[in-house]
């Protein structure tokens, strides 16, 4: 089964961002959250804050996306 990464909206505390990490990586969305507070504090908040607005942004939210089936018809010129 193919894997995607999606914003969780069972386990979210915000967005939902470290919990679709958590269910992507199979990894507890608190270590996630932990993890992510430490970067942050210690990379003095900005970047951190940055990364998950860009997150929250560009990770759709878990059952928002259709996956969508092309099919593509040959054209024909009418000359047998």
């Amino acid at each position: 089964m193919k894997k995607t990464l999606y914003r969780s909206k069972r386990d979210r505390i915000i967005a939902g961002v470290c919990g679709g990490l958590g269910d992507y990586l199979d990894v507890d969305p608190n270590v996630i959250r932990l993890l992510w507070v430490v970067i942050t504090v210690f990379s003095g908040g900005f970047p951190g804050v940055i990364l998950y607005i860009v997150a929250w942004v560009l990770i759709p939210e878990e059952g928002s996306t259709v996956d969508v089936e092309y099919t593509v018809k040959e054209e024909t010129t009418g000359q047998d």
